[in-house]
């Protein structure tokens, strides 16, 4: 029996996290807390005068952080099964 194998069954046996799941679930809160941060900051920001060619791009900008949180709430959601 290689040491991967014999590694991976012990993990299964005493019930143990899988330490590439675990480390993935991190890094994507931690990702998830920064975008949340920048769509505040952008939003704060679109409530004061800006210019209008400077206020459609960070609507878009907000836009795609939108859509990013949702992605990776989605496979946050998806790594906790």
């Amino acid at each position: 029996m290689s040491m991967k194998k014999f590694i991976n069954s012990v993990q299964e046996l005493l019930g143990l996290d899988d330490g590439k799941k675990s480390n993935k679930k991190k890094s994507l809160k931690s990702l998830l807390k920064k975008l949340y941060i920048r769509k505040d900051t952008i939003k704060a920001s679109l409530e004061k005068d800006l210019k209008k060619d400077k206020r459609n791009d960070m609507k878009e900008e907000l836009d795609i952080i939108r859509l990013q949180i949702k992605k990776g709430e989605k496979l946050l959601d998806s790594l906790k099964d």
